[in-house]
Order: C-alpha cells, then sequence, then structure tokens
C-alpha cells in the first residue's frame, strides 16, 4: 500500500508523518482504543501523543496498556501536561486553568511515567504557557529531567515566535505542537519560519477544526475533543455553508471531507507532522489512505478560495491564554 509505504519512510527518523493523538481514549472504549493503537503501528505510525490530562489520566493508562508489550524503539511518545480540568459531568469537562508551575512539573511527569507504565519518554512539554511564568524557568526543569533520563526530547506547544526563540537559547527545542487548519493559520505568519530556521520539528493538531471540517457535523453528529464554541447552538448553522461546500468539493475528488482536510494540511506543510485524534480503527484507516490523495496547485486553490469567501463563527480556541494560572482571553 502506497500510503503505508510512505508511513514508514517518515518514520526512518522514528517519527512518522501522522500522528495518533490519544486525547478520546479512556477507560470505557480501552479495547477499542487498544486495536487502533496497534493497527496504526501496523500502518507505520510511530507517533503517538497524549496528556496527563486527557480523561484524567485515563488516556495515559489506556496507552500505557497499548504499548506495554510494544518494543520501545517501535514508537515516539509525546506527553504534554499542565491543564486543569473540571470534573466530568454529563461527559463534558471545561478547562479552568493552567499548572506549569516549575515546582510540579517533576511530580507531573512521575505521575505520568506510572500510569504509562514507562521509564522515559520520547517528548514532553506543557500542554501551554502561563504568562506569568518566564519560559526560561520551565526550561530550566525540562532540561534537568532530560540530563537525569526521564525525558529523550522537550518540546512546546502553542507558543509564539519570541517564546520559542527564547526557549531554544536555553536549549534545543525538538518539537513545537500547534493548533494547524483551513481556518485556523496563524502560524503561518510568523512561527513556523522560527521553528524551520531553527530547526525545530513542526507538529500540528486540529485539522478538522474542532470537529467542524467533518463530514459528521453534516449528519448532526458534532464531535470534537473539546467543545468548540463554532459547533454551538448559535455559531454552528452560520458555519454550515462553509462545511457543505467543502464537502461538495471532497465528493467530486471522491474522498470524505476529513480525507480532504487531512491532505490539505500534509500538503500545505510537507516537513511537518500532523496529528489525527481518533479512537476508532475506522477513523484511523481514513485518514492513512489521506495521504494517498494527491492535491493539484489547482486542487489548493479552490480549497483556500472556498475557505475565505466564508467567515467563521465562534473560532476564539486559540484566543485561550493563562496568566497565574487562570484562564483568560487574548484581546
Amino acid at each position: 500500500m502506497r500510503c503505508q509505504l510512505l508511513l514508514k519512510i517518515m518514520a526512518a527518523n522514528k517519527i512518522s508523518r501522522l500522528g495518533l493523538g490519544c486525547m478520546g481514549m479512556r477507560r470505557s472504549n480501552e479495547e477499542k482504543s487498544i486495536r487502533t493503537i496497534h493497527a496504526a503501528i501496523d500502518n507505520g505510525i510511530t507517533l503517538f501523543n497524549t496528556g496527563n490530562f486527557y480523561n484524567g489520566g485515563e488516556s495515559e493508562i489506556v496507552v500505557g496498556n497499548a504499548l506495554r508489550n510494544v518494543p520501545r524503539d517501535r514508537y515516539f511518545l509525546s506527553v504534554k501536561f499542565g491543564v486543569l480540568f473540571q470534573p466530568l459531568k454529563n461527559n463534558n469537562s471545561g478547562i479552568y486553568g493552567l499548572d506549569v508551575n516549575p515546582f510540579r512539573i517533576k511530580a507531573q511527569l512521575n505521575y505520568s511515567l506510572h500510569r504509562l507504565g514507562l521509564e522515559y519518554v520520547d517528548l514532553y512539554q506543557p500542554a501551554r504557557l502561563d504568562s506569568s511564568i518566564p519560559i526560561e524557568d520551565i526550561m530550566e526543569v525540562l532540561v534537568e529531567l532530560k540530563e537525569q533520563g526521564f525525558i529523550r526530547n522537550i518540546g512546546l506547544t502553542e507558543i509564539d515566535a519570541e517564546t520559542l526563540r527564547r526557549a531554544h537559547k536555553i536549549h534545543p527545542v525538538h518539537t513545537v505542537e500547534l493548533e494547524y487548519s483551513l481556518i485556523e493559520r496563524e502560524i503561518e505568519k510568523d512561527l513556523i519560519p522560527t521553528a524551520r530556521e531553527l530547526g525545530v520539528r513542526i507538529l500540528t493538531f486540529g485539522s478538522l477544526g474542532h470537529g467542524l471540517l467533518n463530514d459528521r457535523t453534516l449528519e448532526g453528529k458534532v464531535s470534537g475533543a473539546m467543545p468548540s464554541p463554532m459547533l454551538s447552538s448559535e455559531n454552528l448553522p452560520k458555519n454550515l455553508p462553509l462545511v457543505r461546500e467543502l464537502k461538495a468539493f471532497a465528493d467530486s475528488k471522491g474522498v470524505s471531507l476529513s480525507q480532504l482536510m487531512t491532505a490539505w494540511t500534509a500538503a500545505k506543510l510537507p516537513d511537518a507532522s500532523t496529528l489525527i485524534g481518533t479512537a476508532s480503527p475506522e477513523h484511523l484507516y481514513d485518514n492513512i489512505n489521506a495521504l494517498s490523495l494527491e492535491l493539484s496547485p489547482k486542487d489548493m486553490d479552490i480549497i483556500e478560495k472556498i475557505a475565505s469567501s466564508h467567515e467563521v463563527y465562534g473560532n476564539e480556541m486559540r484566543s485561550l491564554t493563562f496568566k497565574d494560572g487562570n484562564v483568560c482571553f487574548a484581546g
């Protein structure tokens, strides 16, 4: 299979072009999640991404169970830390803060290693940054953990170009994880050029626009790892014309909308890895097959014209910031 070969070629340095985001994995769907992880490995995916706050730590437990008998050199595990979620209620929860206090980073990693059943992780990174904490203070602890062998590489998530430069002066940053999609392209201006200049790997998430750019949206099945204002009862009807037009173009190419969006991201950032979030083998294969879709310059132009002709309502996720551990929104 061509896409399987491509995944394995990209995995030559242990990091595949597609990575599996494990936010949706929990004890209640453990068997299916484990099958998904094993299917990913069988198809050449080596990059797995989880976080200590994903489903209250359940994602790490499931991922650890899935990888228990997998040779350690067959996967690259990325772990995020710091986001504070309220207790679950009606299968929904909300972010209320961030804890990236340098004093507690070691403890957070300790808990993750126990849940994962591992002695080290390949990449460790704060999920976001607290503007009241200097990046230098956070990097100092991460460098110490790397020197002690508990983490192999240092990563950062959702930061700006200036912060990346400051961090990189302390110690080379291996990967920067960023939201990127057809409807969220802010990082094209400064962050991507800076990462490329510094030799920092780029890892993107959110290709489906927090569930908006998905075939299921038109079926009335609103999905997404975290509730998005774009999918609210107020904003969704105003966003559906964009989804319908993109879906029509995907149909003309004989692919699903999610495949089209994954292929668009891969074409826009050929030097980056992209996370696909699923706990379903079927959805996994759907995204893997997207690598076989070659979009021509004309196709890319049509997609971007469709996007530019529609305003997106409620696209406020990247404005979420933190100060003194508390949630605030960028102005």
